[in-house]
């Protein structure tokens, strides 16, 4: 186990110590506001160390303020990505529209960001760890509620009581399980599947993204740094029914992805060879999670671990900062039982009206049928003729309160 941070928070409310586990986006900020609050907080991330690296991130709309009054947005927008086209191909490799990102996305040129997710969780953790304690390379074995507090069992055998404990530990949250049961209850399968990794790039591209479409079936390559060597490689395809054997086991990934792709041309041959290769390899299916509650006694859920609302929104990040902006000022002045119920009356609204964005918007990416593959590229083919609208109204839905931070 690894520690960094000192253990308590400079300012500490008498018994309010608190566990967040997760060091992703979620967990990082909402230790970062509960700091602010006067709690001492402790973050116990399973990873050995920070993630770096990784996909491109949205934040839009809302989550721009939390980022703003964190003072971190000046470093997001050093590290913003500005991709220049996004290019459709068709069946056989050849262009069916290049347009710019934000016609597609709903975002807002020169406003919302894209960074790479490592540069946020670092952006994150940069801001917050100088006055929280971070525990690596552990995670959370049990956790009982029995008593006044949170007895929780790490992993690495310490045994430590919280006032409180927060899951920020993503789609398949453990803590989620823990308490509140198993996932199956709550996820919302969406019909498709993914497998992303990074190849190099012997495509010469260079900020932009190039999408090759069939029905069901997008083999994506992402271009988002200024030098020449490596993309990012997205194989998405439709699946009625989620792949439960594979999830666990990488081989039957790698074969499931293999005999989906089998026949398809342009990259897509070159992509399958580098995805046996890849020694990072993320696959899974895409998914929300729904909860009827977020919080059950003293233990309450943020980010993806209580509202994933699936890449095709582009809304995880930027719900996750949102989430855990409103969670932690909810508890200002309030116990446990208030402050989660303030969280979901502040909260649920603007987290539901982005998780039903699916169906509109990014969803149009991903067609299964000819039909509606051909219906997506004539849309694609008017984009540069016809107005778009600035934003989605979803993305800026909920206005911050202003929740005072203990002096």
């Amino acid at each position: 186990m690894s520690r960094t941070g000192p253990s308590r928070g400079a300012r500490t409310a008498p018994g309010r110590e608190v566990l967040v586990s997760g060091a992703g986006i979620a967990g990082p900020a909402l230790a970062f506001w509960l700091n602010r609050h006067g709690f001492a907080v402790t973050v116990v991330e399973r990873a050995g160390t920070l993630r770096g690296g990784g996909y491109p991130v949205d934040v839009r709309g809302t989550a721009l303020e939390v980022v703003r009054r964190m003072g971190i947005l000046p470093r997001l927008r050093d590290a913003h990505i500005d991709l220049r086209r996004l290019t459709f191909l068709d069946g056989d490799g050849g262009e069916v529209a290049s347009v710019a990102p934000h016609a597609v996305t709903g975002g807002v040129a020169g406003r919302d960001l894209e960074v790479r997710r490592g540069d946020l969780t670092a952006a994150l953790h940069a801001a917050v760890r100088d006055d929280v304690e971070f525990l690596f390379d552990d995670s959370i074995d049990t956790l009982d509620q029995s008593g006044h507090g949170v007895d929780v069992v790490f992993r690495g055998g310490g045994r430590r009581t919280f006032d409180m404990v927060f899951g920020a530990d993503g789609l398949h949250s453990r803590t989620r399980e823990s308490v509140f049961g198993p996932e199956e209850q709550f996820h919302w399968y969406l019909g498709y599947c993914f497998a992303g990794f990074t190849m190099r790039n012997t495509f010469g591209l260079l900020r932009e993204t190039v999408m090759w479409s069939a029905p069901g079936r997008a083999a994506t390559l992402y271009a988002v740094g200024d030098d020449n060597d490596e993309v990012h490689a997205f194989l998405n395809f439709a699946r009625p029914e989620p792949p439960f054997d594979a999830f666990r086991n990488p081989e039957a990934q790698r074969d499931l992805v293999a005999a989906v792709f089998a026949d398809a041309g342009w990259e897509v041959p070159g992509m399958l060879a580098a995805m046996r290769d890849a020694d990072d390899l993320f696959f899974d299916g895409v998914g929300q999670i729904r909860m009827p509650r977020w919080s059950s006694g003293r233990v309450a859920l943020v980010g993806d671990a209580a509202y994933a609302p699936s890449f095709l929104t582009g809304q995880g990040s930027s719900l996750a900062l949102v989430g855990a902006y409103m969670l932690a000022g909810s508890l200002v002045g309030r116990d446990h039982a208030a402050g989660f119920a303030a969280y979901e009356h502040g909260t649920r609204g603007f987290v539901t009206l982005n998780q039903d964005q699916v169906g509109e918007g990014d969803a149009m990416l991903f067609p299964t049928t000819a039909q509606a593959l051909e219906q997506r590229n004539d849309m694609l083919r008017n984009l540069g003729a016809t107005p778009f609208a600035e934003g989605r109204p979803a993305h800026s839905a909920l206005t911050l309160p202003e929740f005072t931070p203990m002096t």
